[in-house]
C-alpha cells in the first residue's frame, strides 16, 4: 500500500460531476496530494492511502469549483451602499479595495474558486487594476483567504461605455483612457506593467448607463487591433465588451479571446464565432428581473430601467441562437450593482430556463470558463494532475440547478486541496464569519 504523507486527503461523495460532460460517477472517491488530484474513481477501485485524511461527504455531489469570468468585485454593490452613484463618489480607493476583498471572499464561500475580476472605475475616473493585482498577490501569498484571481486592466477610448460608468461631471485621471492606436498601445502596456492578467476593452455602448445607446461604436478597428495585439504580445488574453453584431465582428477580427455580453447578433457574427471557436460570455443575470428590482430600490433612472428591460428580451433570443449554432459559452454575470454579490449561480438557472441542460450549464462555469481564460490545463475539470478545486453540494444539481445558489447547500469549498469552507455539522469553517453577512443595507 502506498505510503501517505500529511498532505494526502481523500474526498468521498455520493456522485461526482467531472466537468467534461460524461456520465456521473457514483460512490466517488478523489485522492488529493500536494494540492492536486492524484486519482479519481469509484469507491473500492481506488485505494485510500494509509494515514490519509478522509472527508466523507455522504449524500453530496462533488464537482469542480465554479468560475465567474465577468464580474466586478470592486463595484459598490447596493447591498453595501444604498445609492450606488453616491457610493461611487464617496468611497475612497482604499475603502474600495476593502470592499473588493469582502466581495471576493463572499464568492469563495459561495463555491467560486476562480474569478476573472474586471476593473471598476474609482471616484476619480481611474482604474483599480493596481489594487486588484495587490489583492491577487496577497491571496496567492496566503495573506488572505480568497478565490484564485485573474485580474484585468482597461484600455479604452475617451467617452467609451467603460468611461461613462463614472458620472460625467467627475474629473478623470489622465491615464484613464486613450485615443488612437499608438496611445491605446501605450495605455495597454502601462496596464500590463502593473501586473494584470488580461486587458479589458470595449467595442460598443452598453446597458447600465444613462443616455447612452448600446449600438454606438467604441473604438475603430485599428484601435481595437492595437489593444488586442499588445495583450497577446505579452502572453495575456483580451476580453471585449460587445453588445452588437458589428462589435462582435470587430472583436473577432481583432482576435479578442472572449466576446462579452452579446445582446444582439446576426448570422454572420454567429458564423464567425463558430468558425473561430470564440467564447461568448452572456452576462444575463445583470438584466434579469431580479437585478432590475434591486436597481429600482436604489433609485436607478427610469430611462436605464426601460433600456435594460428592452435588452432582456434580445439577450434571450441571442442566447438561444448561440446555443442552437454551437457557439462556445462561458459563464459570466457582470455582477456589480445587482442583484447581489454571491448570487452569481442564478446565471446558470437562466441558462437552463433558456434551453441548456443542467450539465451543459455547469460546464459553462467550469470547463468552458477555464479554457476561455487559458487555465484549462490546471483547473475547470476534475482530472488527475489538475488542481483540487472541488465543491461538495448537498443534493444533485443535475436535478435542481438552483442548489448552487443556496449557501447552506454548499458544504465544502476546496481550492488547491485546502478546505476553506466546511459547513458540515461539527466542522464549521468559514472564510468570513456569519455576522459579516450583516453588512447588507437592503
Amino acid at each position: 500500500m502506498e505510503k501517505a504523507t500529511e498532505a494526502v486527503k481523500v474526498l468521498k461523495g455520493a456522485r461526482l460531476i467531472d466537468g467534461n460532460g460524461g456520465p456521473v460517477l457514483r460512490k466517488a472517491l478523489v485522492v488529493i496530494e500536494g494540492g492536486r488530484i492524484k486519482a479519481i474513481g469509484p469507491e473500492g477501485k481506488v485505494s485510500v492511502p494509509k494515514g490519509a485524511e478522509v472527508i466523507d461527504m455522504k449524500a453530496c455531489t462533488l464537482m469542480p469549483g465554479l468560475m465567474d469570468i465577468h464580474l466586478h468585485c470592486s463595484a459598490h454593490n447596493p447591498i453595501t451602499y444604498q445609492n450606488y452613484r453616491v457610493a461611487q463618489l464617496e468611497a475612497t480607493p482604499p475603502l474600495q479595495m476593502l470592499t473588493t476583498l469582502l466581495h471576493q471572499q463572499i464568492m469563495l464561500e459561495m463555491g467560486f474558486t476562480t474569478l476573472r475580476d474586471n476593473p471598476w472605475p474609482n471616484a476619480y475616473g481611474g482604474h483599480n487594476s493596481t489594487e486588484l493585482v495587490a489583492l491577487r498577490d496577497a491571496v496567492e501569498a496566503g495573506i488572505f483567504a480568497g478565490p484564485r484571481l485573474v485580474v484585468g486592466g482597461y484600455a479604452t477610448m475617451t467617452g467609451s461605455h467603460l468611461d461613462l460608468i463614472v458620472p460625467r461631471g467627475c474629473r478623470r485621471e489622465p491615464d484613464a483612457t486613450a485615443d488612437g492606436p499608438w496611445e491605446l498601445r501605450k495605455l495597454a502596456r502601462k496596464q500590463l506593467r502593473t501586473g494584470v492578467d488580461f486587458i479589458k476593452t470595449c467595442a460598443s455602448g452598453g446597458g447600465g448607463t444613462d443616455k447612452e445607446a448600446p449600438d454606438v461604436r467604441n473604438m475603430t478597428q485599428e484601435e481595437l487591433d492595437a489593444v488586442v495585439d499588445e495583450a497577446h504580445a505579452l502572453d495575456k488574453h483580451c476580453a471585449c465588451h460587445c453588445f452588437t453584431a458589428a462589435a462582435q465582428k470587430m472583436a473577432i477580427k481583432a482576435g479578442a479571446d472572449t466576446i462579452d455580453h452579446c445582446v444582439f447578433t446576426d448570422d454572420e457574427a454567429i458564423e464567425m464565432l463558430v468558425s473561430e471557436k470564440k467564447f461568448i460570455v452572456p452576462t444575463l443575470l445583470h438584466r434579469s428581473d431580479r437585478a432590475l428590482e434591486v436597481r429600482r430600490k436604489i433609485g436607478t433612472s427610469e430611462f436605464t430601467l426601460k433600456k435594460m428591460k428592452m435588452l432582456q428580451q434580445h439577450t434571450k433570443e441571442t442566447f438561444q441562437r448561440y446555443l442552437t449554432a454551437g457557439v462556445r459559452i462561458a459563464m459570466g454575470t457582470d455582477m456589480a450593482l445587482d442583484p447581489e454579490m454571491g448570487a452569481n449561480a442564478q446565471e446558470l438557472e437562466i441558462y437552463v430556463d433558456y434551453g441548456m441542460t443542467p450539465m451543459e450549464a455547469i460546464q459553462t462555469a467550469t470547463k468552458n470558463t477555464a479554457e476561455a481564460i487559458w487555465l484549462g490545463k490546471v483547473t475547470g475539470t476534475l482530472e488527475p494532475g489538475k488542481y483540487a478545486d472541488i465543491i461538495a453540494i448537498d443534493g444533485d444539481p443535475l436535478r435542481d440547478i438552483r442548489l448552487l445558489q443556496d449557501k447552506e447547500k454548499i458544504k465544502i469549498v476546496m481550492k488547491e486541496g485546502t478546505v476553506f469552507v466546511d459547513r458540515r455539522p461539527g466542522h464549521r469553517k468559514l472564510v468570513i464569519h456569519d455576522e459579516a453577512w450583516g453588512w447588507k443595507r437592503l
